[in-house]
């Protein structure tokens, strides 16, 4: 799978100091800049050169959403990728991608508010092609 359009890539993640691996990093850099497209109306979508702000916004989203990830993986370390295991006539299942897709997605909904205070330290100020990204209100001409 090929990630297109990113505002923060992979090798500026590990210049950044970043860990994750490839397919990870992907995967939460897109819900990161969905949730940023979501709060700046989309101002960054065309853009052509994002600003450090956004990258250093993104690294920081990333990194928190991770270390979040991490907690909840030592707690379930001894299962490995067990989604669920029976004991009578003995079974078990694994946990599919689509399921790792929809615990970050519920990860990220659960970290809402952190994301958003984020986003606010980072974004506020920032000005692409003479907007503010995180502006919501309405502009009047005299």
């Amino acid at each position: 799978m090929k990630f297109e359009n990113q505002y923060l890539t992979y090798e500026e993640y590990r210049l950044l100091g970043g860990k994750m691996e490839y397919m990870p990093f992907n995967l939460l850099e897109f819900e990161t800049r969905k949730i940023i497209d979501g709060r700046t109306q989309q101002r960054l979508v065309n853009a052509e050169e994002i600003p450090q702000e956004v990258k250093l916004c993104i690294n920081r989203m990333i990194n928190d959403i991770a270390k979040y990830i991490n907690e909840m993986s030592k707690e379930k370390q001894d299962n490995g990728n067990i989604a669920s295991e029976s004991v009578g006539s003995y079974s078990v299942s694994y946990i599919t991608t689509d399921q790792i897709l929809q615990n970050i997605k519920e990860i990220v909904k659960s970290k809402q508010s952190e994301l958003e205070d984020i986003m606010m330290n980072y974004l506020i100020g920032c000005v692409v092609n003479g907007e503010h990204i995180m502006y919501n209100g309405v502009s009047y001409d005299d």
